[in-house]
């Protein structure tokens, strides 16, 4: 029998619908966040920066918390990692549609395992591995400009060239040159959408913790910015702040080396995802009902267990395109306790090193703000 779904269902707005919905606000048209007209729009995607983190550390973020009603609240995606978040953001469209499955997936033609982030090259085309039409193809199609303004060092990666087509990219270095940027570009565009990316608590909660001085120094700035920029939006200037996923912080001595269980890597030819959603693909021929039931013995009380089949089935990554597919794991582990699975196997540890984990189905990783300000403040 197939495992429920580990969690209650999916919140019918999403962070695919935050985009979309800001540049149909900007054609004064019907959306999802049934957000009014509005000649401007810039969206801030707070990476890492969950609900639960945010109302848990609501005095250092006054501005921020003040405006998160009850109701400002989406689910970002399955799997809960940035990858997956942006993309979907971007398109418009759940990680099976756009095919950014995960963290690290299988691309099966040259039988490796590639990171959705960092690891593109030549046999990964950024255009067809992700052929969904991003929002910013779809406002250029209406005439609307839009960019992109983020770190650099993003600007030419082959992550931005799939998920940011049809955007001009603003390069910022710092939380608070990108909102000047945002600002420079409202004044100077009579339409326009924006896309502001802020990647610093995430970094720094891999690193370091959400729970620690560093993750609240950075969440403290965010909001002082966020703040004085909110104060600057002008009557048709709307401004929407989430993310594309939480974190939660797993101690060393939780982690767990699945590997030295010889029944959980049996027939398992590449092992992707996160640490705190595994993804594993079988050997040719390999049964993943018998894998998956390996692990539901195993880790079965601290982990949901999923074959590909009935992660699709239940509509985990929505609906799949056939060519990404095969690019969800045969077998899927998701962590539900404070725990992240490691393989001891691997030449390089350096992943061990990370505090702030994400990527699983809890309420703390899924669960992202959807803070309206300006035109959009209800």
């Amino acid at each position: 029998m197939p495992p429920m779904l580990p969690v209650r269902p999916f919140s019918a707005v999403r962070l695919a619908d935050v985009l979309t919905s800001s540049l149909a606000s900007l054609q004064a048209a019907a959306n999802p966040l049934d957000l009014p007209p509005a000649a401007k729009a810039v969206v801030v995607l707070a990476d890492g920066l969950g609900v639960s983190s945010l109302r848990a550390r609501a005095g250092h973020a006054r501005f921020l918390a003040g405006h998160l009603g009850k109701t400002d609240v989406v689910d970002g995606v399955f799997p809960a990692t940035t990858a997956a978040g942006i993309a979907s953001l971007t398109t418009g469209t759940p990680p099976g549609t756009h095919g950014l499955v995960g963290y690290k997936v299988l691309d099966a033609a040259n039988d490796r395992v590639v990171n959705q982030l960092t690891g593109w090259d030549a046999d990964m085309d950024p255009a067809s591995w992700q052929n969904q039409p991003t929002v910013f193809d779809r406002a250029a199609h209406v005439g609307i400009p839009s960019f992109a303004v983020g770190p650099k060092r993003f600007a030419a990666s082959g992550f931005s060239q799939a998920v940011l087509r049809g955007a001009s990219y603003v390069p910022a270095e710092t939380v608070a040159l990108r909102f000047g940027a945002a600002r420079e570009i409202f004044d100077a565009e009579p339409r326009a959408l924006i896309y502001l990316y802020v990647p610093e608590l995430d970094i720094n909660a891999h690193a370091h913790g959400w729970e620690s001085g560093r993750w609240l120094a950075q969440l403290e700035g965010l909001d002082a910015e966020a703040a004085r920029f909110a104060g600057s939006l002008r009557q048709d200037e709307g401004m929407i702040l989430t993310a594309d996923h939480g974190v939660v912080d797993v101690p060393a001595a939780k982690q767990v080396l699945f590997d030295t269980v010889p029944e959980l890597v049996a027939g398992v030819r590449h092992i992707g995802g996160d640490p705190r959603c595994l993804q594993l693909y079988t050997d040719p021929g390999g049964n993943p009902d018998d894998l998956a039931g390996a692990w539901r013995a195993v880790e079965g009380e601290r982990a949901w267990i999923f074959t590909r089949a009935e992660a699709v089935a239940q509509g985990l990554f929505g609906d799949v395109r056939p060519e990404a597919l095969g690019r969800i794991g045969d077998v899927i582990v998701a962590a539900r306790k404070l725990i992240a699975y490691y393989d001891s196997r691997e030449p390089n540890q350096s992943a061990r090193s990370m505090v702030g984990q994400h990527g699983s189905l809890t309420e703390e990783e899924l669960r992202v703000p959807l803070i309206r300000l300006g035109a959009y403040r209800r």
